[in-house]
């Protein structure tokens, strides 16, 4: 099988490495990919929303399936600009139609979803600038801690949670009038606070069932502590201490099958990853938000835990027969510390050459936002690498994680020392 990855980050590394490993693969091309996705498979100098591009190199390279990393292509509909081709409809797409990915696209489309489908999650409720007055009142009416999701896509920065009702309606105001995430703004859902703690569950799905991947839990904030800012993610474990046999049967039963029964009664073509951002609260399970795709640096801990063949799940996927396959999983724990470039999220510089990468042999190195000049590996993005080890418990996991980080460099390199301390 000939296969064509979309994406570029850590996730994709992830994906790739495993791919790469499938008694299935005749070859892998990945695009544009980074400077250790080329380990794996031929990078390809094509952008992810780059439909014509992509349709061009398809037909050209004969690819057989066409696996998309991140959100922005699938909320464009990617899956939908094949089936409408006669010349790629026969190519199979791993994610969903533009309309499922609104389960992503639209906080409000999700929202509206669960509510339909009885899943539970917060409360909440959707302005616009015309009816920023209702929003003023609705945020009057609730106790705070207040939360304000930007409706669309807004590279993960679109999520505000404010504890003083002035400055959330302030911040109501600049989203909706003053245009704070441009378009992606232009509703905003507002939310009640739930207060628990959060993990990532992940799905595969054909559309008629689904297989269920090892759940992980990321660390968003940028200092130890879970302080400062948000970032992409400074680092993930898995499995999650907490998610234990009866909180994962009441996520399964609550969550996971009312969300592939309403994808199936509502007639939205699905076949790929669902998300569920979830949270724990006093026990039970709530969605606080869904992605179309797995997340980062959640892959990371995830793949690595995966010991069936990944290109035969996908198969199962493009041609329903998923429920046929046997999914199996490596009874290791994983961690994943992310390196970023010093001043991250907020100004940093590229092109900081990388050292140490050679010596690394007790994890494995996934590449975020790297390139290559030559034999050398250069910084070209804020979070750079993704070392990610395995344990027999996650202490051990991620102790060999910090030693081998210990052995890579370069300028400005940052990374939380903290990672999984929470849960231990």
């Amino acid at each position: 099988m000939k296969v064509l990855l979309l994406g570029s980050g850590g996730r994709e590394h992830a994906l790739a490495w495993k791919i790469a490993q499938s008694s299935i693969l005749d070859e892998l091309f990945i695009a544009p990919g980074n400077a250790g996705t080329k380990k794996h498979g031929k990078n390809v100098d094509l952008a992810p929303t780059d439909f014509e591009g992509i349709k061009e190199f398809v037909i050209a390279q004969l690819i057989d399936m066409v696996i998309v990393g991140p959100e922005e292509p699938l909320v464009n509909g990617i899956y939908d600009y094949f089936q409408a081709d006669d010349q790629l409809r026969k190519v199979a797409i791993i994610g969903p139609s533009k309309f499922g990915a609104q389960l992503e696209g639209s906080k409000d489309f999700a929202k509206a979803f669960m509510s339909r489908h009885a899943i539970p999650t917060a409360k909440y409720g959707t302005f616009t600038a015309e009816t920023i007055t209702q929003g003023l009142a609705f945020l009057s009416s609730m106790k705070g801690p207040y939360v304000l999701k930007a409706d669309g896509l807004a590279a993960g920065k679109g999520v505000l949670i404010l504890s003083d009702l002035d400055e959330a309606k302030s911040e109501l105001k600049s989203m909706l009038i003053d245009e704070k995430f441009g378009a992606a703004s232009s509703k905003v859902v507002i939310e009640q606070f739930l207060d628990g703690i959060e993990l990532s569950v992940f799905v595969l799905t054909d559309g008629e069932s689904f297989k269920l991947l090892p759940e992980a839990k990321d660390y968003k904030r940028i200092g130890e502590g879970d302080t400062g800012l948000n970032t992409g993610g400074m680092g993930a474990i898995s499995p999650v201490p907490f998610a234990d046999a009866s909180f994962m049967d009441k996520v399964h039963n609550r969550i996971i099958v009312p969300t592939i029964k309403g994808l199936k009664s509502e007639k939205i073509t699905y076949k790929g990853f669902v998300f569920f951002g979830l949270i724990s609260v006093k026990g039970d399970p709530y969605v606080i938000e869904y992605n179309c795709r797995m997340g980062d640096p959640e892959t990371e801990v995830v793949i690595p835990r995966l010991k069936s063949d990944i290109l035969d799940l996908f198969e199962g996927v493009a041609s329903n027969t998923l429920s046929e396959r046997d999914i199996q999983f490596i009874d290791k724990s994983a961690a994943t510390v992310m390196m970023v470039s010093g001043g991250y999220p907020g100004d940093y510089e590229k092109g900081k050459s990388i050292f140490g990468l050679n010596s690394i042999v007790d994890s494995i190195v996934f590449h975020a936002g790297t390139s290559a000049d030559g034999p050398s590996v250069l910084t070209a993005g804020g979070r750079v690498l993704a070392v990610t080890s395995y344990g027999k418990n996650l202490e051990v996991a991620l102790e060999k994680s910090y030693d081998s980080i210990a052995k890579i460099t370069y300028d400005g390199a940052y990374y939380r020392k903290d990672i999984g301390q929470d849960v231990l």
